[in-house]
């Protein structure tokens, strides 16, 4: 047996499962492309979380709709986090082009053009389905961490929940905690001290001025109502698809923090409100988050132990989550170790810092007779990539260098009008396009305050009106005086005083 024969038999071994399964492309085996020696991943173990990466150009982003489009026909729905705004190409149908027919040729895989049904997501003013949530929702300790605050400073935030959980007052946006904020260090500071201890106005100042950080990064629009329903990203349509909802971020590249902040409470309440699945065929959501350093590069120890236990405990709720980076040393160690799938495409070695990462790189995989891994990383052209995944016992499959397979959908990005034309059929645009202002914390203390002034107000002006009539009243010795002087120059007075003169007269 040829060792090229060998080779295939042996990746087809490690890539026969009992279950459905997607296929991501073909083996190849010293630089050549092998036919129907397919690299696949079990749809049972897509839960286990993976990652993708690769240097700039190398066709991530293909990849990633390539995933998309697979899951989708299984009817798994997705969420894809857009930073550079180039996958709404995957709603329309691509195109039979000649170098796409003859990657297909060599690994012998049919090619089928076809579109798949998209939403389109915000958490900016872009056009799209409006994403929000409520301070609420958060929770004191998701809040915190967010925010980065110390022990002390945390305690504050859990003291505000529970003063407004007390009083009914609902944290909707940030203008709610802010007001509340305001108003514990001022007209309620006695009655804070009295029912929950004494607070520093300098630790509310600390958080006040982190709240105002994350407000300037566009938290002001994310947080209020109505918040989004987690059931929404998990829709199928009429041909049994699930839907790949696009999440654009074009336009808060440089805004890490609400794009972290999104994240966390979105895992974070999928976590809460999905129920446990156990080891199901396959997974009921998977997640892709591109740019994953904008998280990782901004997050505190705090916030990263909160992905890190997110990640390990997500995968029972039967959701998938996949970073996509441009070198896996993006990724903590931590968070590394949970991921089943690996796709790396083509590093390159530039400076000796670099290729010290391909070498770290390279020690990642499984060992392979077949391949110098981290010669390999540097040769592989666009299109191609390093993959293993789990099987579904659990165990990783073997190292393949795989020719992957094209889109079937388009790969560009869709026109305003398209795009225009997307937002004009969903259901979702009509259902989050109204942002809610109901009556909240904000407004609650502002009209506790401004009752408490008007009542000041009232009892000021009843003081001063009565300080005024005691000042026009006359003094004691003056009503004394006047009354003396009324009996003395009284007629009846004078007639007596004369006839006890007349008498004295007489005698």
């Amino acid at each position: 047996m040829t060792a090229t024969a060998e080779f295939s038999k042996y990746t087809n071994e490690g890539y026969q499962f009992k279950g459905e399964s997607i296929t991501l492309g073909g083996a190849m085996f010293n630089g050549e492309a092998l036919p129907d020696t397919f690299v696949k991943v079990p749809l049972k173990t897509l839960n286990r979380h993976g990652l993708i990466a690769g240097a700039t150009g190398t066709g991530k982003t293909k990849t990633i709709q390539v995933l998309s489009e697979q899951l989708s026909s299984f009817g798994i729905p997705v969420l894809m986090m857009d930073i550079k705004g180039d996958f709404s190409g995957i709603a329309k149908a691509g195109e039979a082009k000649s170098f796409i027919t003859e990657r297909h040729t060599k690994i012998n895989l049919p090619y089928q053009p076809d579109s798949f049904p998209v939403e389109l997501l915000s958490l900016s003013q872009q056009n799209g389905v409006r994403l929000r949530a409520t301070v609420s929702e958060f929770g004191p300790v998701l809040f915190s961490r967010i925010l980065d605050l110390n022990d002390t400073q945390a305690g504050v935030v859990a003291v505000i929940f529970k003063y407004c959980d007390d009083k009914k007052m609902p944290l909707l946006d940030l203008k709610d905690i802010k007001k509340v904020i305001n108003y514990i260090t001022e007209e309620g500071k006695e009655e804070i001290q009295e029912h929950y201890g004494k607070i520093s106005t300098s630790t509310t100042g600390i958080i006040l001025r982190k709240i105002i950080e994350l407000e300037q990064q566009g938290g002001d629009i994310f947080f209020g109502e109505k918040s989004f329903e987690i059931d929404d990203l998990m829709r199928i349509d009429e041909n049994g698809k699930g839907y790949v909802n696009i999440l654009r971020l074009t336009d808060i590249q440089d805004k890490p923090k609400l794009f972290s902040t999104f994240m966390l409470s979105l895992l974070a309440e999928i976590y809460q409100q999905m129920p446990e699945k156990g080891d199901a065929d396959q997974p009921e959501l998977v997640i892709f988050i591109d740019e994953a350093h904008l998280i990782f590069n901004e997050a505190s120890d705090a916030l990263l132990d909160q992905i890190e236990t997110i990640i390990k405990l997500i995968r029972s709720k039967g959701i998938g989550v996949y970073f996509i980076t441009q070198n896996p040393m993006d990724v903590p160690a931590s968070v590394l170790a949970q991921l089943g799938l690996k796709i790396q495409h083509a590093l390159r070695a530039f400076t000796a810092k670099d290729r010290q990462a391909i070498k770290q790189t390279a020690e990642n995989y499984p060992i392979s007779d077949y391949y110098k891994t981290d010669e390999v990383l540097t040769s592989l052209g666009i299109g191609e990539a390093f993959v293993t995944a789990l099987n579904e016992k659990g165990i990783p499959t073997p190292l393949a260098a795989t020719m992957m397979r094209a889109p079937m959908s388009r790969m560009d990005v869709l026109t305003d009008a398209e795009i225009a034309e997307i937002n004009a059929k969903s259901k979702l645009v009509k259902k989050y396009a109204e942002a809610i202002d109901r009556e909240s914390a904000y407004e609650m203390l502002t009209q506790k305050i401004e009752s408490a002034n008007q009542q000041a107000e009232v009892e000021a002006e009843a003081e001063t009106k009565q300080e005024e009539r005691k000042s026009n009243e006359p003094s004691t010795a003056e009503v004394i005086g006047k009354s003396v002087t009324k009996v003395v120059t009284s007629a009846t007075f004078i007639r007596g005083v004369f006839g006890i003169l007349n008498k004295l007269f007489r005698k």
